[in-house]
């Protein structure tokens, strides 16, 4: 018998070490999420209009998901080296981006990307609703939208214009908006809207078509002037500032919306994680508060959601990509 249990000892011996290599290994394959920070991509330089978004909603998301939330700021190609960096990240709901009308939209029907703008990432929510400003430098011999458009036919090819890239919002609206006025001047890009703003008030160049985000603050502080909002309706924010229908050029709209993805095949439990966070902190009276201050208007709950932000992108693409390859737009 003692021959027998210590022939059987050893098995039981094994099978409990295995039972104990199972148990330890068990939260390392089922940790909740998250279970490591969060790396929040931005895909322009720090301090222009969507890294301000980013920073304002990164903290609050790190206390919703009691985590750690990094901005990590990748500029460059109008915001396509961000998106590739994304699209490739490994979709445990670790890597994020936050991108708009121009990253998620736009690109696509401009560039060669190695990636595809809809179909490599999981939408987690739409958070802001915003639009461009036309503004210039303070000295600029202009001081409404009509005097602005006599100065630049009276020095064709003479004026510069700040965009955040090639084929970014800003680029694509002043495409329009020579095609709409006549008008011809040359554009200067950037590595983000930020960068821009800091020349357009120092002011080595002339005009942007800019995120109110960005603009508004400057505005306030007497930095730039601001001619007209590209919406139908005033920012509540600067209800001073005519739309480009009182100003004399209507029906030149452009909403500039942001949004948050994560990489194709992000586990949905994840992405409804996520979504639950950023809905809770777009719910914050502060954050609230702030984005109206820049121009931004969080949309109602029913558009925060990921299935919402998915039709609209496609929607939006679908508006966009027809108007933008007739144009003819092209990297620079």
């Amino acid at each position: 018998m003692r021959g027998l249990w210590a022939g059987c000892r050893g098995h039981v011996f094994v099978i409990w070490a295995l039972i104990g290599c199972a148990v330890w290994a068990a939260p390392g394959n089922a940790q909740p999420f998250p279970s490591r920070p969060i790396t929040l991509v931005v895909p322009f330089a720090a301090g222009g209009p969507t890294d301000t978004l980013a920073r304002i909603l990164s903290e609050r998301i790190a206390a919703e998901l009691h985590t750690t939330v990094v901005v990590e700021n990748v500029a460059g190609a109008s915001g396509s080296i961000a998106g590739a960096r994304v699209a490739r990240a490994t979709p445990d709901g670790t890597t994020i981006t936050i991108g708009h009308w121009g990253t998620h939209v736009l690109n696509g029907a401009i560039f060669k990307l190695p990636y595809d703008v809809i179909a490599d990432f999981e939408p987690v929510a739409t958070i802001a609703m915003g639009t461009q400003l036309i503004v210039g430098r303070k000295s600029l011999e202009a001081n409404n939208l009509k005097e602005m458009i006599a100065w630049l036919k009276a020095h064709p090819g003479k004026a510069t214009a700040g965009t955040a890239g090639a084929g970014t919002g800003a680029h694509v609206a002043g495409v329009f908006f020579k095609e709409k006025t006549g008008t011809d001047f040359q554009f200067v890009p950037y590595r983000g809207a930020g960068p821009a703003m800091i020349d357009l008030v120092a002011g080595q160049i002339d005009i942007m078509f800019d995120q109110a985000s960005n603009s508004l603050p400057q505005y306030k502080n007497g930095a730039i002037k601001a001619f007209a909002v590209t919406s139908p309706t005033r920012l509540a924010s600067a209800p001073d500032i005519p739309t480009v229908d009182e100003a004399g050029l209507p029906g030149l709209y452009i909403s500039y919306w942001h949004g948050i993805w994560a990489p194709k095949n992000t586990p949905k439990d994840i992405v409804a994680r996520l979504n639950a966070a950023i809905v809770a902190v777009l719910a914050d009276a502060f954050v609230k508060q702030r984005f109206a201050e820049l121009g931004q208007e969080i949309p109602p709950a029913a558009q925060q959601t990921p299935a919402a932000l998915a039709a609209f992108q496609k929607a939006e693409t679908e508006k966009w990509w027809p108007i933008v390859k007739a144009a003819d737009i092209k990297p620079e």
